[in-house]
């Protein structure tokens, strides 16, 4: 085995080039090879804490797995990280490893952290490249769960309940399985294939998935359990879309980001052609600065906007969005306008022809300036009006982009389930809600969060399920 590597710097993650990938759906990092793997795997020092493990929420086996690299054996570390997370090609793309697994890595005192979420892909990619043995279906043990939503809270619970044996069905409302994997990050940051791969394993386990099943309408949870499943767990995410309340919402152009990104990313509305428009070109202002206004205004940029503006109330320093995706941001063209709020969207209106088909379409919004005060209850400065600083804005596309909320279907269709005032479905620290066999997990629970923290979820609840079960 090599020597550690003491390098400061991780290796660089190969990417496409701003103004080519500006124009394109293709993925826009471009994955390790071998040689350059093996290298950073060799800045690992395998400390004998193990601090990235205490920081994954999966607690996967990174030492271990980093060891197999410098080996060469990729498989033997595709099967370490396998026995923590049923989804290792998505989080090594989606994963916030520089807050997490990254941020206690020991390399990250005196230079950058060994680049782990970068090791993980290139060695799911590996596996999904070169291996072609389907795992081992476990022995039924004869009991039954079900699984509504396959998000990754929801595929995270189906997947370690497989693998112990138990039936499982997933339920997903819409016409292809992934949840938010599919219909909300773009293919440029998560293709599509990757997802269907991840998929593809879970059912080689055993796993069965039903879609266009909206459980509350097409089933309800009582009726779940009337069908012989004995444990159920929720992991419908957070789908309904949050809007401001300001002026001019209604109008045709303006989007959430959840709309937006579903009819780009799953119903295809990139096509030429497509089944399911959506506003095309001009310019487009995306409100927020999260990750998923990341991806909006990317997604808006390859549709083929003019111009797109980031829209958001505070500085680069509060944005929430990963460091990564705002500097592909900005390489790509994309102008922030920060300390800024809008307060009414603007439409074109004809009174002389209401039947003109474009009344009622955006124009423009009217934007204040802001600046930050004190600290709020969570620590971020919190944002206040300047006085006469209104300015307007012309754009074509608004894509609102400043959070969600728990889907309230299977809470107002299921009896007994307590919620929270933001619509979040109660649980333990088992993710066991209030109903008997009933357990939730991810984005219903807590509101809009990370993959991993969904996938988090899901194990605790798939660890408790087989407790309850097998009593």
């Amino acid at each position: 085995m090599a020597k550690a590597n003491m390098t400061p710097t991780r290796n660089p993650m190969p990417v496409q080039d701003p103004e080519v990938r500006a124009h394109n759906f293709d993925e826009v990092a471009l994955g390790y090879d071998e040689a350059t793997a093996i290298d950073e795997a060799n800045r690992c020092l395998n400390c004998k804490t193990r601090p990235c493990v205490k920081g994954c929420p999966v607690n996967i086996r990174i030492p271990d797995f980093i060891d197999k690299i410098k080996e060469g054996d990729f498989e033997g570390a595709y099967q370490i990280i396998t026995e923590s997370s049923s989804l290792p090609a998505v989080c090594g793309r989606v994963c916030p490893q520089e807050t997490q697994c990254e941020a206690q890595c020991v390399r990250g005192i005196k230079g950058e952290s060994v680049g782990i979420g970068r090791l993980e892909r290139f060695v799911a990619d590996w596996h999904n490249t070169f291996s072609l043995e389907a795992p081992t279906r476990p022995a039924s043990n004869g009991h039954r769960v079900a699984v509504v939503g396959s998000g990754p809270s929801g595929l995270t619970c189906a997947g370690d309940l497989a693998k112990v044996g138990y039936e499982v069905t997933v339920y997903e409302a819409l016409h292809t399985a992934g949840g938010v994997l599919v219909y909300g990050i773009p293919e440029f940051r998560l293709p599509k294939a990757i997802v269907a791969k991840e998929i593809e394993t879970l059912q080689a386990l055993g796993v069965r998935m039903e879609t266009n099943v909206v459980i509350g309408k097409t089933l309800t949870v009582d009726e779940l359990f009337d069908l012989g499943y004995e444990a159920v767990f929720i992991g419908s995410g957070a789908g309904l879309p949050n809007f401001m309340g300001i002026p001019g919402e209604g109008l045709c152009g303006v989007y959430s980001a959840n709309e937006f990104l579903t009819r780009s990313n799953l119903m295809k509305a990139y096509l030429q052609e497509p089944t399911t428009p959506v506003m095309k070109g001009g310019r487009v202002a995306v409100v927020g600065g999260g990750n998923v206004a990341m991806d909006a205004a990317r997604t808006a940029l390859r549709l083929g906007a003019d111009k797109v503006y980031i829209v958001y109330r505070r500085s680069m320093e509060e944005l929430p969005a990963r460091r990564e995706e705002v500097e592909h941001a900005v390489e790509e063209g994309i102008e922030f306008c920060l300390l800024c709020n809008p307060t009414e969207i603007l439409g074109y209106h004809n009174d002389a022809d209401p039947r003109d088909p474009k009344n009622g379409f955006v124009t423009g919004m009217r934007c204040v300036r802001m600046e930050l005060g004190e600290p709020d209850e969570r620590g971020r400065r919190r944002p206040a009006e300047i006085p006469d600083s209104a300015f307007e804005l012309a754009v074509d596309t608004v894509v609102m982009s400043i959070g969600t909320s728990p889907n309230p279907l299977i809470k107002s269709t299921t009896d007994g389930l307590a919620v929270n005032s933001r619509g979040g479905i109660v649980v333990d620290e088992d993710g066991l809600t209030s109903r008997c066999g009933v357990y939730a997990g991810g984005d219903a629970v807590t509101g809009a969060a990370t993959v991993i923290s969904a996938m988090g979820a899901g194990k605790t609840a798939a660890r408790a399920i087989d407790a309850y079960l097998r009593q």
